[in-house]
């Protein structure tokens, strides 16, 4: 067997990961010659070069990946280890690596808060980004579970929905289309639109609802945040289509909800995961949380959508 310690796998893991040895040093909290030393150890252990310097850049040999892949595999056992350890004891302890799509940080943090309550030896990585990097993520196995509201169809996964997330006509609470009722779809045609950006499953919900409809927009601008299109709504640049989920915060702000006929598009949030995955202990209770109270909640607030419909 290879003589080599848990230590020098989790410094490799780090900066293999990291693509640095200064940033392994840096999240492990150790110097960089400590970094430099145990990897040269393991290094010489294994008899192959795990690394080759190419100008600036550091990048893994073919004994560096596979060694990367059976550190990922030996500290994923670990880990589900400890928690069942901690499960038999009666007590759920442990980390759940949670990643999530830009619109669901409205309502993600209040689930985790409620959750985090409950089980209070539980840990939460949350990452919040966007499609794209949620792929990549999924394609690398780096997360326990994943919030989206469009599955992606091109990755093997495991997806169930949990809660309703409609899409809403948004718009300047001065906007001439304000104080109208059941408004024709026909009205969106050349009105001024900001769109989010290519990929986005909002995105995607608003094309097939007008090509269905042959409607035809101005898209003015396309933003990939939320919060970056209602600003360009508040600086009168169109209207925009967003998840109800995006005004849990505007309250009696300048925003208003257009009464348009077909809307709210009906859409779902899903939690997902890589099929074939077994789940931890922690992301197996937290999923089990979320499908049960998920229902029972009710996101965003009645009291907020009826202040913007006025």
């Amino acid at each position: 067997m290879i003589p080599a310690t848990l230590h020098q796998l989790r410094v490799f893991e780090t900066v293999a990961r990291n693509g640095s040895f200064t940033r392994a040093a840096e999240e492990l909290l150790i110097t960089q010659p400590t970094v430099s030393s145990q990897v040269k150890q393991l290094t010489k252990a294994i008899g192959l070069p795990l690394f080759e310097q190419i100008g600036k850049s550091l990048y893994l040999t073919d004994a560096g990946e596979e060694l990367l892949v059976t550190c990922q595999d030996v500290f994923e056992k670990l880990n589900n280890f400890e928690m069942k350890v901690a499960d038999l004891k009666g007590t759920k302890q442990g980390q759940l690596n949670l990643a999530v799509i830009t619109t669901a940080k409205y309502f993600v943090p209040r689930l985790l808060g409620s959750f985090c309550q409950h089980y209070p030896g539980i840990d939460v990585a949350l990452k919040v980004t966007n499609h794209q990097e949620i792929q990549q993520r999924m394609l690398g196995n780096q997360d326990d579970l994943y919030i989206v509201s469009n599955p992606n169809r091109d990755i093997d996964l495991t997806s169930q929905p949990f809660l309703n997330n409609p899409l809403v006509v948004v718009a300047r609470k001065d906007h001439p289309l304000a104080s109208k009722k059941n408004i024709d779809l026909a009205e969106l045609n050349d009105q001024p639109f900001v769109m989010r950006e290519q990929g986005s499953g909002t995105r995607e919900a608003i094309l097939e609802l007008f090509d269905k409809h042959d409607i035809s927009v101005k898209v003015k601008l396309e933003l990939g945040s939320n919060e970056a299109i209602k600003q360009a709504i508040y600086g009168e640049l169109g209207i925009s289509i967003l998840s109800e989920h995006c005004l849990i915060s505007e309250g009696e702000s300048g925003l208003t909800i257009l009464d348009f006929q077909h809307f709210p598009i009906k859409r779902r949030w899903f939690v997902s995961y890589l099929a074939g995955k077994k789940l931890s202990v922690i992301a197996q209770t937290f999923l089990n949380y979320l499908l049960e109270e998920s229902p029972k909640l009710s996101f965003p607030p009645s009291s907020i959508l009826a202040q913007l419909a006025r």
